[in-house]
């Protein structure tokens, strides 16, 4: 039995939010969540940055780190990492049976999402973790990751309008799902949000009595041996992920080592230093091979994602192609709007295995909205769809995490 055929049945259970299903399944496992310090990290953008950050600085500072994130591009086993590491896919098996044998058959059955978490509070515990950096799933208040009463720090790097489905219509909607992480007493560090969200969160904490820090974005320098730095409380670190949001990414990390560092933890500013510079994360803003052609991946699957990527693909001052694919649920038309500009070419392509956009429509759609592409043509899979987009032009693929992860998967081992 593989990891796949453990957690597709759970599956038809869908988004399903709430915490009565992972405090019980929690309390069957031995409540392993309450052995575990964390970090919380939740927001709309940034969250994995953050994590990839500060799991890597604590790694570096010499603890032994847990760090759960989602969704994963081409393994399940990405998610739940120990000091960088991903876990095994034989040991992830055998924690998901383990989680498996603990479901009481007479009580509603969790979620798959609720699934993977309970594995991953079961490793780090019996791992003895010294601390675990954990990302909210979707949303925070009533997601699977928001069942401890105490942690270390809690984090919300950003707000915009998504999942509204599940969480709101309004962007204050939006910020008390996600101040939802928010615990009386514990410290908070939030980046820059719209005013209507930021006076949500902000109510949240002054009502639970939270010390917190509104973290500014970082100040980039120059760069050093064409490496990226950056300085954020007077402390300068190299600055290796993509784009300007890392400045602010980059803050919210270093402002919860601050809050760690206050709290008595041992972290060097050699620790930040070495962290910062060997944090990698995948598919944001990551430069690839297809073949012998190079091309830039980034899920932005959202529009202030998309935005991001814009801003950060204006920087290279060249033609652009862009191959997307994006999901049913996605906001097609901000996205476009962000991203497309007179004389771009567009290709688009389903997402494989999941709900996915029509291409058709979304390129009926797009040429409504940019009316001056060179190029907008639909193809029926992603490798055609790249290699029609292969030309002199920096050809960036976008629209969905899972296109990207689909692309990562089918590339050849390095």
């Amino acid at each position: 039995m593989n990891i796949e055929s453990i957690l597709k049945p759970f599956q038809r259970f869908g988004v399903h939010l709430g915490l009565e299903r992972i405090e019980q399944l929690l309390t069957s496992l031995g409540n392993p969540h309450e052995q575990v310090p964390i970090i919380h990290v939740a927001g709309t953008n940034g969250k994995g940055s953050v994590c990839a950050y500060l799991s890597s600085i604590l790694t570096q500072a010499g603890y032994k780190v847990g760090r759960y994130t989602s969704p994963h591009l081409v393994d399940w086993n990405e998610r739940i990492c120990l000091n960088e590491q991903p876990i095994s896919l034989e040991a992830l098996q055998s924690l998901l049976l383990q989680v498996q044998n603990a479901i009481n058959p007479a009580i509603e059955s969790p979620t798959q999402f609720e699934v993977i978490t309970a594995a991953a509070w079961l490793y780090f515990a019996q791992n003895n973790v010294d601390i675990a950096v954990v990302e909210v799933g979707l949303g925070g208040r009533l997601d699977a990751t928001n069942i401890c009463d105490r942690p270390l720090v809690s984090v919300i790097t950003s707000i915009s309008r998504e999942h509204w489905q599940q969480l709101g219509s309004t962007l204050a909607e939006i910020a008390r799902e996600k101040a939802g992480i928010i615990k009386p007493g514990c410290p908070v560090v939030v980046g820059q949000l719209p005013i209507e969200a930021q006076e949500v969160v902000r109510s949240r904490i002054t009502k639970l009595n939270c010390p917190a820090v509104f973290v500014k974005t970082a100040t980039e320098l120059p760069p050093i041996d064409e490496q990226r730095w950056a300085s954020y409380q007077n402390i300068e670190y190299p600055l290796p992920l993509l784009g300007k949001m890392q400045l602010s990414n980059s803050a919210i990390a270093i402002a919860t080592i601050q809050i760690l560092q206050q709290k008595g933890w041992q972290i060097t500013p050699e620790a930040i230093w070495a962290g910062m510079k060997q944090t990698r994360w995948l598919g944001r803003l990551q430069w690839v091979k297809f073949g012998d052609f190079p091309i830039l991946i980034d899920g932005a699957h959202n529009p202030a994602a998309a935005q991001a990527l814009r801003q950060y693909a204006d920087t290279l001052e060249a033609p652009l192609t862009w191959v997307m694919g994006m999901l049913a649920t996605k906001d097609y038309r901000e996205i476009f709007t962000a991203l497309l500009r007179l004389g771009d070419c567009l290709h688009l392509v389903p997402v494989p295995d999941h709900s996915s956009a029509n291409p058709l429509e979304l390129a009926i759609l797009a040429r409504g909205i940019c009316p001056d592409l060179a190029i907008c043509q639909t193809h029926d899979d992603l490798n055609s769809g790249l290699k029609a987009a292969k030309s002199d032009r920096v050809v960036i693929l976008c629209g969905s995490l899972y296109l990207v992860g689909h692309f990562l998967k089918s590339l050849p081992s390095p």
